[in-house]
């Protein structure tokens, strides 16, 4: 373990870090909220989730299974500036998840996007700036601002030209928390996700991700197919991307920044596809892309995630190859509550 490492907080261990601690989760009832929500209720936080649960956005009241009178739950819509005002009260720490996630769907249906993924963001921030001015907030973004990379890897330095809608409000999402830390002193901190995966991320459709249409194909014994092939990404294990929010929770040195994260390494599409067929079965096929996805395809991706690392020591600890193989076990035995 580098120095480094060993003096940064160890969200998994460290449980005086959080007990008692008030947290709100937007989208806590999706794929890394609900990850999170768990991890905090297991060290004693005070968890209080919401989420819109609409069918499109990936919320289960199944990722909470097991967790009845550790963690609350309030079915609201970020959307709904009465609601948060009052569930945003007196929580210290606001993670703010919630979000539209399918980039083909901020095309078919932008002013959805606009409403989840901008004017929704403001109106939190608002709520916080009146009626709670102490809260810490940590912003989930994505790599997807970047849009298709000049240069690799990505470093936050890289210019932010997306190629779709959701890219461009998220960028705007961004900007609100990032202006209202300056402006306003509201703590606000960015993490710039990249291709997030592990058990309870939606697999029913790809609005979350195509690794999602992947695993489900191979639980259900179909092939799948790759469109491509040969583009190169990284990904983050979900309890991977939890650690980086509760250090960046844990920080207040981050208050003001957006950093990007990655993994563990970097890899086609081939050879993720390789991966998933080695720790599960199946077989896939090698697809040119749909001319529909192609228009906001972003080719090769892989980003530097060095200043997260170099400021909060941390590191990825779950391999692809292992995150897909307890991602499968966990959809051989669940996969009903998804579908």
């Amino acid at each position: 373990m580098s120095d480094a490492l060993s003096k940064a907080p160890q969200p998994r261990h460290h449980d005086a870090l959080w007990q008692n601690r008030r947290v709100l989760i937007t989208g806590g009832l999706g794929f890394i909220g609900s990850t999170l929500a768990r991890r905090l209720a297991g060290l004693g936080a005070d968890v209080l989730v919401v989420d819109s649960m609409v069918p499109e956005y990936g919320g289960n009241l199944f990722n909470l299974d097991g967790c009845e009178g550790q963690v609350r739950t309030n079915i609201s819509d970020i959307r709904d500036p009465y609601s948060m005002r009052h569930l945003v009260g007196d929580r210290e720490l606001v993670f703010n998840l919630a979000g539209q996630t399918s980039h083909l769907d901020s095309m078919h249906d932008p002013f959805t996007d606009l409403a989840i993924n901008c004017t929704a963001q403001l109106s939190l921030l608002e709520i916080c700036r009146k009626h709670n001015p102490a809260a810490k907030i940590v912003f989930a973004s994505t790599r997807q601002i970047y849009g298709r990379p000049q240069y690799l890897p990505v470093d936050e330095r890289h210019p932010l030209n997306p190629v779709d809608v959701n890219g461009i409000n998220k960028i705007a999402g961004e900007s609100y928390h990032m202006l209202y830390n300056q402006v306003y002193g509201l703590r606000s901190t960015v993490l710039r996700l990249t291709n997030t995966y592990g058990p309870r991320m939606r697999i029913k459709d790809a609005r979350q991700t195509f690794l999602g249409v992947w695993l489900r194909a191979v639980i259900e014994g179909r092939p799948f197919e790759v469109w491509g092939g040969e583009q190169l990404r990284d990904f983050t294990y979900v309890d991977d991307a939890v650690d980086a929010l509760m250090l960046m929770a844990g920080n207040d040195a981050l208050d003001g920044k957006a950093f990007n994260l990655g993994g563990d390494g970097i890899v086609s599409l081939r050879e993720t596809a390789e991966t998933l067929v080695k720790v599960s079965g199946g077989s896939f096929a090698i697809r040119e892309f749909p001319a529909e996805r192609k228009r906001i395809d972003i080719g090769d991706y892989y980003g530097d995630d060095g200043a997260f690392r170099a400021v909060s020591g941390w590191t990825p600890r779950v391999s692809l190859e292992e995150g897909l193989r307890r991602t499968v076990a966990f959809y051989r035995q669940h996969l009903d509550r998804y579908l």
